[in-house]
Parts: C-alpha cells; structure tokens; sequence
C-alpha cells in the first residue's frame, strides 16, 4: 500500500516525483534487496557450467568474483539508464534491470567445461547480442503480434524447466562434487542447508509482510548462511581469508577475457533477444498500470528497449552478462504504490557503489554451494511458475495445444538428451541444444501458418436450399 507520508496521491503516480531523501534512499535499498540474489545467481552458475565456480577447486575460481562484481556494476549502470535516460535510451520509469535467467540456456552449452577460455565467444554474443536487442527498439511494437502468450509462456516455463537441474545438483552439493564421485554428494547435511533456506523463504513469503515478505530469498540465504557456520560446512577463517584477499575498490577491465564473434553465440543471443525485447514490454506496462494507473506510451516502450540493449552491450564489454528489467520489482512498485523513477536511481547507486568494492563480491563467494542450492530451487520454480501464469491467458483449443505439445517436446527433449544431434556441426548442436531456441522457434513459425481453427474443428457449412434458377421470391 502507498505511504501517505511520502507524498500526495499525485505524486506518488508521477515518475518525475522526488521524495525527500532520506525515504527516497531506503525505498531504492529495497528495490536492490528484492532482486539481489537473483541477480548474482547467472553469474554463479556460468562459472559452475566453465569449471571454475563453487567447489571446482580450479586455480581460476577467483574469476567468479570479478563475474560477481561485474553483475552488481552493470546492473546500476543498465537501471540508471533507464532511470536519468540518455537521449532515446531509457523510459524514464522506476524499472530495475538486472542480469537475466532467459539466456542461462544459451550461455551454458557455450562455456561448459571450457574454464575461462569459453568466455571469449560468450562475451562476443553478448555485445552483438546487445546490440541487435536495443536496435529492436525501433520495430517493438511491430513484432509483438509473432510473440503472444502462447509463445512468451512456453518460452519462460522452459528456462524454468531448463534450469531446476541446476537447483537440485546445487543442494546435494554442487556439480564438481558429483563429477569427483564426492561421498558427502547428496549427504543429509548438504540437503538440511538446502531445507532451511527453502522453510525461511516459504515462512516468511507466507506469513510476512513488507520488507520481510520482498527479500524472503535474501533472508531465507542468510538463515541457511548462519546454518552452515553452526553445522561445520562454512568456517569463518573461509570468510576471512575471502574478506581479506579481495580489494577495497577496482574498476572494470575491458575484455577481460577477450572475445571471439562465433556463429552459435551470436544467433543465439540475438534470438533470445526478441523474447527478452517482449518481456520488457510487458514490464514497463506492468509498472505504469500498477504505479500510475495508465497505459505504457510508445516513447517509453521504445526507451526501454533501448536501455536493455545498450546495457547488456555494455556489459558484455567489461564482463558483465546480459541485462533485462525485472518483473519482481513491477511487483514491488505496485504494492508500495511509489512510481518514482528517483527511487530505483538511488537504488541503481547503491548496486554500482557494491560493483565497484570486490569485498561485497568476496563474501557472496563464500555462500555455501548447498545454501545457494536451496535459494535456487525456489527462484527457478517460480520462474516456471511465471510461465504457467502467462500460460493461462491461452485459449486452449486443440490448436494451441498441438502447438505447444509439439514445441515442448522437441526443446525438453533435445535439453534432456542432447547427444540425440551430436553428429550435427558444433553450431547447430549448441543452439539445439539449449532446447529454448528450437522450441521458441517452431512455436513462433506454428503460431504464424496454421489456421486459426483446425479443418475438423470447423462448423459445417449447411447446404443452400436449391430451388429453380429464375424462382421469384415469396413474401
């Protein structure tokens, strides 16, 4: 609910609005607290996929700290542009941005197994694939109709589905240690880490309000956090040794890893971003109905698009992943009833204040792989969750159910067993291997041919009465 003491109705809906600073600063504190760990959590699990995350053992597992910390920067830079704007670039609305869940399946086949000698070509789809996507700006509005709920929906629940995987292996205890044949792999203990973040995060989402009821993942962590310290998994000479080797300040290091433009990372990215484009549109109108009661105009749609671009461009440069606006946030505006693009902007400020100080990073590295696991599985269900909801606005004749079936099979299919195309060239098997791309693609195609109802689904045409050709009319 809106707060009274912030402002006026009126201003509470103007995104122009400034509150008084002091309410200003914790209000966009919150905003970072509601998409933080989701925003980290990509980086984390490409350096799982490379060889060099949590629990790997590889001499280049403190690279996981710059990829955290380039999360956190570009995640600020990417909201203040579409906070302050930059000519066209932004909407000028509260919108956070962050790094996004939707190209997990593309990155992953990319890197995996590579170490930091896959990050090249992934760094190289990503500033190509920035590119385009802000160039999607100027036909937004004109692709939309290829792009309904049907497809949008079925799109969103495979990345969910894509990724719960990940989850389950991170609250056993991570991949390296399956790999290793590791005895406590799948122990009680890993997944009693895994449990008591999942039971906080439910209580609290349940049966909290505010504050507590937005950041229920952030706290659900520190809970399973404290939990690892009591039980042995975490030591606190592991914090300080983190703590200690990490700098106070560092700047970001162009191409750091070098790139590489290859054909499965540049197709790749740039597919992903028509779904990431028409996810954006649904958040910006999502923040203008819930904050200011009105549609989206075409100027802030269009900026938006823009900024999303331009900002994972950015971040490719300097290591950062791919950037999106997050829908968690929409949420958020709509239940504090505060529409105040300077909000988010102090609270871009503070991301960028965390990027560029590598201690926050150091202690994120530290978070217990099993802790981070029981975190995971419940982001990754809600992102299924989500899907199912869009799924909803389907009319689910047999039509869109044969779409759906057929495009659900083929992309789960091919992520379940990939060597099913291992003949194929490396290009085609890494983009059909993500099961995304090819799914998302029939589903796009079908949607588009075939016929609004199916042929035995249409009413029969009764036969004209005949009578003689030149019969005059009755009255």
């Amino acid at each position: 609910m809106a707060d009274a003491s912030i402002g006026t109705p009126a201003q509470l809906r103007d995104p122009n609005y400034t509150p008084p600073l002091y309410k200003a600063i914790p209000l966009g504190i919150q905003h970072v607290l509601a998409m933080f760990v989701a925003n980290v959590t990509p980086a984390i699990i490409v350096a799982g996929a490379a060889g060099f995350g949590f629990g790997s053992n590889s001499p280049d597992f403190p690279e996981l700290l710059y990829l955290i910390q380039m999360s956190m920067l570009f995640a600020g830079i990417a909201t203040l542009l579409q906070t302050i704007t930059v000519g066209r670039v932004g909407a000028a609305l509260p919108i956070v941005q962050g790094t996004s869940f939707a190209f997990l399946p593309i990155m992953i086949p990319l890197v995996a197994g590579k170490g930091i000698d896959g990050l090249a070509a992934l760094y190289g789809g990503i500033v190509v694939g920035g590119l385009f996507h802000g160039s999607l700006g100027l036909v937004i509005g004109r692709i939309r109709f290829a792009l309904p709920p049907l497809v949008t929906g079925l799109v969103v629940t495979l990345i969910g589905l894509a990724l719960v995987q990940v989850g389950i292996q991170y609250a056993a205890g991570g991949v390296p240690a399956k790999a290793a044949g590791a005895a406590e792999y799948g122990s009680a203990l890993n997944w009693s880490a895994a449990f008591v973040v999942i039971l906080v995060t439910l209580g609290l989402k349940f049966f909290a309000r505010g504050m507590l009821a937005v950041s229920a993942v952030l706290v659900g962590l520190l809970a399973g956090y404290a939990y690892a310290l009591a039980v042995g998994i975490l030591t606190t000479e592991a914090i300080a040794s983190s703590w200690t080797n990490a700098a106070a300040f560092a700047l970001p290091d162009p191409f750091r890893y070098g790139v590489d433009f290859t054909v499965a990372a540049i197709l790749g990215f740039c597919l992903m971003a028509f779904v990431s484009a028409v996810e954006t549109v649904g958040d910006v109108s999502g923040i203008t109905k819930g904050g200011a009661g009105r549609e989206a105009t075409d100027r802030e749609i269009e900026g938006a698009t823009y900024a999303d671009g331009l900002g994972t461009a950015l971040a490719g440069v300097f290591g950062g992943l791919p950037n999106t606006s997050f829908s968690q946030n929409v949420g958020l505006i709509a239940m504090t009833g505060v529409m105040s693009r300077h909000v988010v902007t102090c609270g871009a400020i503070f991301l960028i204040i965390c990027g560029l100080v590598p201690k926050v990073g150091g202690v994120i590295r530290t978070v217990p792989i099993e802790v981070l696991g029981g975190g995971v599985i419940v982001m990754f269900g809600m992102v299924v969750a989500a899907g199912v909801s869009m799924l909803s606005d389907v009319d689910w004749n047999r039509r869109n159910m044969v779409i759906f079936a057929v495009s659900l099979s083929l992309g789960l299919g091919l992520q379940l067993e990939p060597d099913a195309v291992q003949y194929l060239p490396e290009t085609a098997r890494v983009l059909l291997t993500s099961g995304l791309l090819p799914a998302a693609f029939l589903a796009i195609i079908l949607n588009l041919v075939l016929p609004e109802v199916l042929a035995d689904e249409a009413p029969a045409v009764e036969p004209k009465p005949r009578g003689l050709p030149f019969e005059t009319p009755r009255h």
